[in-house]
C-alpha cells in the first residue's frame, strides 16, 4: 500500500517536471505550514487587524464576547440539524417512520406558513388597489368628473346635500347632445312606467326599454343592453305583469318552496333567453353564407340546424373527428342543437324518424329521450336516471371516440356529473357553457341555482371577461344575482327589476358611502337603488328636472320592503325630490315642477304634486311639509331666497313667507348687491306677494309691516339714484320710522320703541337715517337756491332745519346702534342745513 502511494506521489511530481525552472528553489511545505504562512500574510495587510480590533472593542462595550462567538460558530456542526436527537438503529423502522413523519409535519407547516404569508400580501395588495379605485371613482363622481386637491371639498362630500359646496359638487359635468338624446330615449319608457303606476295598471317596461335600446342600435353598448333586456324579459315577461309581483317571495325566506320555484323560473327564463340568442346566431350565419349552407327550399327548423352543422363541422369532404353518423347524418349533434335552440319537440320528431338506427346503437335512448322531452320540468324519475348513469359510465365516460354531443344529451337527460361542468367540443363559448349549466340545475340537488351561483362567483369576473368584455353582468343577471349586476345604469334594468319586486335594497345603516352594493355574510346582497339613480340623474337635473323626477319616482318601488327599509327609501325619495327642486333653475320650467300662482291669484299644481301618490305622500299637508317647506329651507341655506319664498308661499306658510321676505329685503338694503339682478328679483317677488296678501288679508302683523316699510325704503333708494330727493323725503316720512316733527317726547318714545321693530329694520338704521338726512340736505339746498318768494322759502327752510334737528336728536339717542362715521356724517349734513 505504501509503495503504491509512493509511486503515485512520484508520478504526480513528474507531471509538471517540464515546467520547473532551475533558477527557482523548490518549496516543500505541509498543509499546516501553508495555512500558518497564509494567516501571517493576511495579518500583515494594512487595516485588517485594526478593523477587527475596533469591532471587538465596540462589541465588548455592549457586553458581546466576539472571539467566543466566533469560536462557537467555527465549531458548529450543522450536519445533525434535522437528525434525531438519539441515533437510530438500522433496524428501528418505527423510529425512522416517526422521524420522517415529524419532518413532514415541519415541512408542511413551513410551506403552509409561507403560502399563507404570500397569499396575505397578495390579497392585501389587491384589496388596497380595489379600495383605492373605488374611492377614486367615488371622488370623481361626487366632484362631477373633476379632481380636486381641496380637503374642505372632500370633507363636504360626507355632509348632507344641504350645504352649498355639496350642492355644487353633486351635479355632474355638462352632457353632450348625443348623450342627452340617448338618456331621453330611455326616459320615455320610465315615464310610461310611472304613468301606468299612477293609473294602477300594468306596464311592459322591459319591452319599452328594449324598443329604446333598439332605437340606439348603432352603439355597440346598445347591443349588449338589448341582450340584457332580452335575458330579463325571459325572467318576467311571460306572465301577467303587476307591480311588485315577486317581492314577497324574493325578499322572503330563501329556503321556502315558493323561493325555490322562483329560482327555477329564473333559471328557465335565462335558459330560454340563451336559446333564442343562439337561434338568432344560427339564422344570421346561414343568411350570411347561403351557398355554403345549401338550405334549399325547406325552411324548417331541423333543416336549418342541418345547414348550420354542415357549415361548422363538415370540412374538406368529411365530418370532424368524433362526430358519429347515424343513418348517414350527424344525428347526435342535430338533436343536441335542436335542444340547445329551444326546439326540444322538433328534436324528438327527428329522433323518431331515425328511431330504428338509434335503438340499434343505444337501445334505451328513445324511451328516455321521449320521457325527458315530454316532462314539464325536464326531469326523469330516479330509476331512469340511474340507468342512464350506468350506460354513460359503461360506454361513454372513458371512451376516446364517443360523440361529444351524445355525451351532452345523456348528461342533460340524467343530470349526470353536475360537478363536471364542461363537455369538450360542446360547451365552447361562455353562452354555451352557461346554457348547459342552467339546463343541469335542479333545485332539489347540488344546491340548485344558488349552488351554481356560488361556483360562478368563485370563478369571478376575470374568468368570463377575458375574451369578451361585458359578459359578467349578463352572467350575474341570468343567475338571478340582480343586485351584483351593479355596473348597469339605473334606466336599464334596475328600475324594471324593482318594479317587479326582484331587487333587494339595503337599509340606510348598511349602505356604503362609496359602493352601492352591500355584501354581508349574514344576509343576501343588496343594492342601493337611490344612490345609483342619483348618480345618473344628477348629470341632467339642471336641464331636465322633470325627467330626473321620473327616475326618482322609481325609488319608492321598494316601499313595501320590510324591517323599515321601505320607509327609509320613501324618505330618501323625498330627499332626492327636494334636491332636484333646489338644483333646478328658476323660471317657467321650475314653476311647472313645483307649481305656482296665476295672475289672478289662483294656484296651479306642479308635476311633483301631480305625482304625489308615486312618492307615497298621503295628503296635501304631508306634501307641503315633506317637500315644499323642507325644500324651501334647503333653498334658504343655499342662498336661493326667491325660490324659498315661492316654496313657502305654495305651502301656505304665509307667516314664514313674510318673515323670509323681510329678511331678504333687509339683506338687499344693507349690501351693495341689492342693486344686482338677484336683489331686483327679490324686490319683484315681494311686490307681487305683498299685493296678493293685502288683497286676501293674509299674514297680518309685524313681519308684513316690516316688509312693506323695507320695500318703501327700496323705493326711496331708487328715487335717490334718479336724483328725486323730494320723493325720497316724502317716502321716508310715510314709513313713520323717523320722527321729524320736533316733538321731543315723541322722539324719545320712538327711540324706545326702536328695539321692538323688526330685526331687518333695526339692522338697516345706518341705511335709512343717512338717506333721509341726504334728502333733507338736497331739498334744503334746492330751496335755498330757488327763486321762490322769500317768505315761503324761509318757512320751508325752517321746516327742513326742524326735521334735521329732530333726526339728529333721534340719532343721538340711538347713537350706540351706529358707527361713529355714520353719526359724524349726519352731524356734518345737519350743520350744512342749519347754515
Amino acid at each position: 500500500m505504501a509503495s503504491d502511494l509512493s509511486s503515485l506521489l512520484n508520478s504526480s511530481r513528474a507531471l509538471n517536471s517540464h515546467l520547473s525552472r532551475p533558477d527557482l528553489p523548490s518549496v516543500n511545505l505541509s498543509l499546516d505550514q501553508i495555512e500558518a504562512q497564509s494567516r501571517r500574510l493576511v495579518s500583515r495587510q494594512p487595516g485588517a487587524s485594526s478593523d477587527a480590533d475596533r469591532a471587538n472593542y465596540l462589541l465588548a462595550q455592549a457586553h458581546v464576547d466576539a472571539p467566543a462567538l466566533a469560536n462557537s460558530i467555527a465549531h458548529l456542526n450543522t450536519s445533525t440539524t434535522f437528525s434525531p436527537l438519539q441515533p437510530l438503529q438500522d433496524t428501528d423502522v418505527a423510529g425512522y417512520l416517526r422521524h420522517a413523519h415529524e419532518q413532514n409535519l415541519i415541512s408542511t407547516i413551513e410551506e403552509g406558513r409561507r403560502e399563507t404569508q404570500e397569499h396575505f400580501y397578495r390579497l392585501l395588495e389587491e384589496r388596497s388597489h380595489k379600495d383605492w379605485e373605488a374611492k377614486k371613482r367615488r371622488v370623481f363622481e361626487e366632484l362631477g368628473g373633476r379632481a380636486t386637491s381641496d380637503s374642505k371639498a372632500l370633507a363636504e362630500m360626507k355632509k348632507s346635500f344641504h350645504g352649498k359646496a355639496a350642492l355644487a359638487a353633486s351635479t355632474g359635468p355638462s352632457l353632450t347632445l348625443q348623450m342627452q338624446s340617448k338618456m331621453m330615449a330611455y326616459d320615455r319608457a320610465i315615464s310610461e312606467l310611472n304613468a301606468a303606476r299612477s293609473r294602477g295598471t300594468s306596464c311592459p317596461i322591459i319591452h319599452l326599454l328594449m324598443q329604446a335600446a333598439a332605437s340606439l342600435n348603432s352603439e355597440p353598448s346598445s347591443q349588449q343592453m338589448l341582450q340584457n333586456f332580452h335575458h330579463a324579459g325571459a325572467h318576467i315577461l311571460n306572465a301577467p305583469l303587476f307591480e311588485r309581483k315577486y317581492a314577497r317571495v324574493y325578499l322572503g325566506d330563501s329556503d321556502s318552496r315558493e323561493a325555490a320555484a322562483l329560482r327555477t323560473q329564473i333559471a328557465k327564463g335565462s335558459q330560454e333567453a340563451l336559446e333564442d340568442q343562439f337561434w338568432d346566431i344560427i339564422e344570421r350565419t346561414i343568411q350570411s353564407r347561403p351557398m355554403e349552407a345549401r338550405l334549399g327550399g325547406d325552411p324548417s327548423v331541423a333543416n336549418k340546424i342541418r345547414a348550420f352543422l354542415l357549415m361548422r363541422y363538415y370540412k374538406n369532404g368529411q365530418w370532424e373527428d368524433r362526430i358519429e353518423l347515424v343513418a348517414g347524418q350527424p344525428l347526435w349533434a342535430k338533436l343536441y342543437y335542436l335542444v340547445r335552440t329551444g326546439h326540444a319537440q322538433e328534436a324528438l320528431d327527428e329522433a323518431l324518424k331515425s328511431q330504428q338506427a338509434i335503438e340499434h346503437r343505444e337501445d334505451s335512448f328513445m324511451s328516455h329521450f321521449r320521457s325527458w322531452v315530454e316532462s314539464p320540468e325536464r326531469r326523469l324519475p330516479k330509476p331512469h336516471r340511474d340507468h342512464l348513469q350506468t350506460v354513460y359510465n359503461a360506454h361513454m365516460l372513458h371512451s376516446a371516440s364517443a360523440d361529444p354531443f351524445k355525451l351532452a344529451l345523456y348528461k342533460l337527460m340524467g343530470k349526470l356529473e353536475p360537478s363536471r361542468r364542461t363537455v369538450p367540443q360542446v360547451t365552447m363559448t361562455t353562452e354555451d357553457w352557461l346554457w348547459f349549466q342552467l339546463a343541469m340545475v335542479d333545485e332539489e340537488e347540488e344546491g340548485g341555482l344558488r349552488g351554481l351561483t356560488e361556483v360562478l362567483l368563485s370563478y369571478g369576473e376575470r374568468h368570463f371577461d377575458g375574451a369578451k368584455k361585458g359578459v359578467w353582468p349578463g352572467v350575474l343577471l341570468m343567475c338571478g344575482q340582480f343586485e351584483r349586476k351593479q355596473k348597469s345604469r339605473p334606466f336599464t334594468l334596475l328600475s324594471p327589476l324593482a318594479y317587479h319586486g326582484l331587487l333587494r335594497v339595503p337599509s340606510r345603516a348598511e349602505t356604503s358611502d362609496i359602493s352601492p352594493l352591500t355584501l354581508s355574510p349574514l344576509s343576501p346582497p343588496a343594492l342601493s337603488l337611490p344612490m345609483l339613480i342619483w348618480r345618473y340623474v344628477r348629470q341632467f337635473v339642471k336641464m331636465d328636472a322633470k325627467e330626473a323626477l321620473q327616475y326618482v319616482y322609481c325609488v319608492c318601488l321598494s316601499a313595501d320592503q320590510g324591517e323599515g327599509v321601505g320607509r327609509e327609501n320613501v324618505e330618501t325619495a323625498w330627499e332626492l325630490v327636494r334636491r332636484i327642486i333646489v338644483l333646478a333653475h328658476s323660471g317657467p320650467a321650475w314653476e311647472e315642477l313645483v307649481g305656482g300662482f296665476r295672475p289672478d291669484g289662483t294656484r296651479f299644481s306642479g308635476v311633483i304634486e301631480q305625482g304625489a301618490a308615486l312618492l307615497h305622500l298621503q295628503n296635501t299637508a304631508q306634501y307641503n311639509e315633506q317637500i315644499l317647506v323642507r325644500a324651501a329651507r334647503d333653498s334658504e341655506e343655499n342662498d336661493r331666497i326667491p325660490e324659498a319664498i315661492k316654496l313657502y308661499n305654495l305651502a301656505g306658510d304665509y307667516g314664514t313667507v313674510i318673515s323670509c321676505l323681510a329678511q331678504a329685503l333687509g339683506n338687499t338694503l344693507a349690501q351693495p348687491a341689492g342693486e344686482t339682478e338677484k336683489g331686483k328679483i327679490i324686490e319683484r317677488t315681494a311686490v307681487e306677494i305683498l299685493r296678493h296678501y293685502e288683497r286676501t288679508n293674509r299674514a297680518v302683523g309685524k313681519d308684513r309691516d316690516a316688509a312693506v316699510r323695507l320695500l318703501r325704503i327700496r323705493e326711496a333708494l331708487n328715487a335717490k339714484s334718479s336724483g328725486r330727493f323730494d320723493v325720497v323725503l316724502e317716502i321716508m316720512e310715510s314709513t313713520d320710522l323717523i320722527p321729524l316733527d320736533g316733538d321731543v317726547a315723541k322722539i324719545t318714545r320712538k327711540a324706545e320703541e326702536f328695539k321692538d321693530l323688526h330685526d331687518a329694520l333695526q339692522r338697516n338704521l345706518q341705511v335709512y337715517l343717512p338717506l333721509t338726512m341726504e334728502a333733507l340736505a338736497a331739498v334744503h339746498q334746492s330751496i335755498k337756491n330757488s327763486a321762490t318768494a322769500e317768505t315761503t322759502r324761509q318757512m320751508t327752510l325752517t321746516a327742513l332745519r326742524k326735521k334735521s334737528r329732530s333726526l339728529m336728536v333721534f340719532a343721538g339717542i340711538l347713537k350706540y346702534r351706529m358707527s361713529p362715521d355714520v353719526y359724524s356724517y349726519l352731524a356734518r349734513l345737519d350743520v350744512e342745513i342749519a347754515l
